[in-house]
């Protein structure tokens, strides 16, 4: 697992984490990234990419779907099983496009899918729509909160 910033680590856009087992695509996406201004973790497998969640706080995971041993929709399953990264949006990276992968994945609460190779300004125009997204979802747990419970201040 590997740790990348952008030139501003204190103005980052939002933490992504990179999974895919190409090691070249994952220094390409990280260093694309970085440049603009996004701070990245990335991981060579799913199961690292799972592990990297227990450690970092990611905004979004872009994630390849064909990998050995786990692929990705194996890893949407196990986050979307866990209560505590259920929540963090999925942009599916593949250069396999067929109605079944696409599907499956929907049904795994997917948030985007992106044929390879990746068009760089869609790539940020989806990232920045998942981190707004993310940022909404924030605010609306922590309004539900405190209208749960009212003597919690929110910030």
């Amino acid at each position: 697992m590997n740790s990348a910033a952008g030139n501003n680590a204190a103005q980052a856009k939002g933490r992504i984490l990179v999974v895919d087992d190409d090691p070249n695509a994952v220094e390409i996406l990280s260093r694309m990234l970085g440049r603009e201004g996004y701070t990245c973790v990335s991981a060579s497998s799913g199961a690292s990419g799972l592990d990297a969640l227990k450690s970092e706080l990611v905004d979004v995971i872009l994630l390849d779907v064909m990998m050995p041993e786990m692929d990705g929709l194996e890893v949407c399953e196990r986050l979307r099983a866990d209560e505590k990264l259920r929540r963090i949006p999925v942009i599916l990276l593949t250069a396999k496009d067929d109605m079944e992968t696409r599907s499956r994945g929907m049904a795994l609460g997917v948030s985007e899918y992106l044929t390879k190779p990746i068009n760089r300004r869609e790539l940020f125009t989806r990232i920045d729509a998942q981190l707004h997204a993310r940022a909404i979802d924030r605010q609306l747990s922590k309004t539900a909160e405190a209208v749960a419970d009212p003597s919690k201040k929110s910030s």
